[in-house]
């Protein structure tokens, strides 16, 4: 999904949350502006579907909260709402949280050409700020590979790049897994 800005008002963050139960389609809350969400393709769909019963599965029981599209993501504490095709947290601090989470240790994005620019850059500065994030997972959408940023022990983020027949490793949630998982089910343009 990709943003688009609007000429709506401004909004504090609590009257973001009540105007946004109104209305049909999602928005982001950046800078006290909100921006509304187009949806993605099947394959961006089913890709996420993938991940998170993947993501489900391994976690169930574990005390972590596995998220879908329809969760926010308050990035660092700040009063900016975005939100993640998949999340993670396993933080106290989101247990009770009704309205979005703070503490993602995983984050996952579905990339399709209309987002990808967006999910590289924007919406990846904005993770960026978070203290306890250390997995950011782009998923293609388009063919069978996935970017993941990682967070080092310096906490600098380096990126590694798998393709078919690759194993994944998300070191935030103890997983590893076939690439091939993740695109179950889905057929490429030719």
């Amino acid at each position: 999904m990709v943003a688009a800005r609007e000429n709506y008002p401004r909004f504090t963050p609590e009257e973001y949350f009540a105007w946004e139960e109104q209305q049909q389609v999602k928005h982001e809350y950046l800078n006290g502006e909100v921006y509304a969400m187009s949806g993605g393709s099947l394959n961006h769909s089913a890709i996420a579907v993938n991940f998170v019963s993947l993501l489900l599965v391994h976690l169930r029981g574990g005390g972590c909260r596995v998220l879908n599209s329809d969760a926010r993501v308050n990035v660092s504490e700040s009063s900016d709402y975005i939100y993640a095709d998949a999340s993670v947290t396993c933080d106290q601090r989101d247990r009770s949280s009704t309205q979005s989470i703070g503490h993602p240790c995983l984050i996952v994005e579905v990339l399709s050409p209309s987002t990808e620019l967006y999910d590289r850059t924007k919406k990846f500065k904005l993770y960026q700020r978070s203290n306890v994030l250390e997995d950011y997972v782009m998923v293609s959408s388009t063919e069978v590979a996935i970017d993941l940023y990682r967070k080092d022990d310096r906490d600098e983020w380096r990126i590694i790049s798998y393709g078919a027949g690759d194993s994944i490793e998300l070191k935030s949630i103890n997983l590893t897994f076939a690439i091939e998982q993740l695109f179950e089910g889905i057929v490429f343009e030719q």
